[in-house]
């Protein structure tokens, strides 16, 4: 989804549907051009912080700089002084890699300040309901509130399923491996075909069928990013329905399809997921992706490297979100010139 903003008013009101939920106590990065990423962090309020914030992204900025790149730090704040802050020294650090900050601007919910101009302005609940009715138009689900409450929407009622794994499992054992592939790639294709919810009967036999890595693996090759978003609704209901036993796999097949399609916090959100005495490989290759900044586009050049390194990787290693929570999607609000609002 790209969002044409012309103003600091629009730019503010774009990034939670970027985002997809409303940032707090946060810095995002926006580029002005394609093929770079959008990174939220939280707002840090020392020296300390600010340079963990800069360690945290340095690696994918460093990566996708270019000559002439520019970008536009947003900060989400009543704390000005902060904002200003570790606006100023992430502009300073990004300089260094020759990225130039044409924006730095602040927001506390009710106002704007463009720190590099001195420029100040309000936020309108016009131009937040022009934005937002543009993306229904575009097809794209509204903002959650915040970054916790897109995490809870990963946490649904797991008894049920729960209740049906033993019984799953049994039938799985007089069953085949090339059967339960074939059978859960069927149930893949009728759900791209209908979005029908899966049965408890039927998601119980997904998730037991996920933890051959084969059969993983075809559904995982399934994935692009034409088909990204019914992995997603899939992903995500199997995700909220999964026992801690079979969470890992659904969780780091979210968190891949959510990283395809290019939301950044949905994937980090959904390798919080992953049990943490149950460390899953799959998961180390997302989190690799994010925290390198990895454009979705780039998937097919790196399938095969990638998937490769899925065999190799110790399944006790699964890179965690720096302390510092930080957000990679791959869309954009685009901006149609330098410096919006001047």
């Amino acid at each position: 989804m790209d969002l044409v903003v012309q103003s600091p008013d629009e730019l503010l009101a774009a990034v939670p549907h970027v985002l997809g939920f409303k940032p707090e106590e946060s810095i995002v990065l926006v580029p002005f051009r394609p093929g770079r990423p959008i990174i939220r962090v939280d707002l840090p309020t020392n020296a300390a912080g600010r340079e963990q914030v800069w360690d945290a992204i340095s690696g994918p900025y460093g990566r996708h700089a270019r000559p002439g790149a520019r970008l536009a730090i947003l900060c989400f704040t009543e704390d000005r002084r902060s904002a200003e802050l570790a606006s100023q020294h992430l502009s300073n650090r990004l300089e260094t890699v020759g990225i130039t900050t044409h924006i730095r601007l602040w927001a506390d919910g009710e106002r704007w300040r463009e720190f590099n101009t001195g420029q100040t302005g309000l936020q309108t609940q016009d131009t937040a309901e022009r934005i937002a009715a543009a993306t229904v138009l575009a097809g794209a689900a509204q903002p959650a509130a915040n970054r916790a409450s897109l995490a809870a929407s990963m946490v649904g009622d797991r008894e049920p399923i729960a209740q049906l794994l033993s019984a799953a499992r049994s039938a799985a054992a007089t069953s085949t491996p090339g059967v339960e592939r074939d059978w859960a790639l069927d149930r893949l294709e009728q759900f791209h075909t209908d979005g029908n919810r899966l049965s408890d009967v039927d998601g119980a036999r997904m998730l037991v069928a996920l933890e051959t890595i084969g059969t993983r693996d075809a559904l995982w090759e399934d994935m692009s990013r034409e088909n990204s978003t019914s992995h997603m609704t899939l992903w995500n209901d199997l995700t909220r329905r999964a026992p801690d036993e079979v969470r890992a796999a659904p969780a780091s097949m979210l968190g891949f399809a959510s990283w395809l399609h290019g939301d950044g916090a949905k994937a980090w959100c959904a390798l919080d997921q992953v049990p943490a005495d149950r460390p899953y490989s799959m998961a180390a290759i997302v989190a690799s992706a994010l925290q390198n900044g990895i454009h979705p586009r780039e998937w097919e050049r790196y399938q095969t490297q990638m998937r490769d390194l899925a065999g190799e990787l110790d399944e006790s290693f699964v890179p965690q979100p720096p302390s510092q929570q930080r957000d990679l999607p791959g869309t954009r609000p685009v901006t149609d010139r330098p410096a919006p609002g001047r």
